[in-house]
């Protein structure tokens, strides 16, 4: 296995793991807890 096959299969991984993170943030299931977390900056009384 030489360098550049290594390269290439490396990068096949990293766009795989990028399309899965992509996936998961964009899942209805997760949208929830997303808009609860954006609100939390907001919530908080001084």
């Amino acid at each position: 296995m030489d360098v550049n096959t290594l390269r290439s299969v490396v990068t096949v991984l990293t766009f795989i793991l990028f399309l899965g993170i992509l996936v998961w943030t964009l899942s209805k299931r997760r949208s929830e807890d997303f808009e609860e977390a954006a609100k939390l900056p907001f919530g908080q009384d001084d």
